[in-house]
């Protein structure tokens, strides 16, 4: 399900969060799909469940990940989620251009990079 990497600089919780975006973005995890708990989710990655907590909470105020108590957590439909996450994702975009503007680079390879699809390994 999910691979830590230790020598990474990011916390772990923030490794969590990013795979579990991913699960959900990519369909791994479908929108009304239950997360394992928390406890459970620990003990498969072998770390504190107060990590788990912290990477499902930042995913739920992300829009991503929704919770009823007593039930655990759930993922959003994307509907939930695009509004704001395009906003956020737009925000940052404008900014990476604007460095990569001031560091020279063209407005061909920016807008060649953008097009350009992830290449799968």
């Amino acid at each position: 399900m999910l691979h830590l990497n230790y020598r990474d600089g990011r916390p772990i919780y923030e490794q969590v969060k990013e795979g579990l975006r991913h699960m959900v973005i990519s369909g791994a995890i479908r929108p009304g799909d239950k997360l394992p708990s928390v406890r459970s989710m620990a003990s498969q990655l072998a770390i504190n469940p107060n990590t788990i907590q912290k990477a499902y909470e930042a995913l739920e105020q992300e829009g991503y990940v929704y919770s009823i108590p007593g039930k655990g957590s759930f993922a959003a439909d994307r509907s939930d989620v695009e509004d704001k996450r395009r906003e956020e994702l737009m925000a940052q975009l404008s900014k990476v251009v604007e460095e990569l503007r001031y560091l020279g680079v063209s407005e061909e390879d920016i807008t060649a990079a953008c097009g350009r699809k992830e290449e799968q390994p």
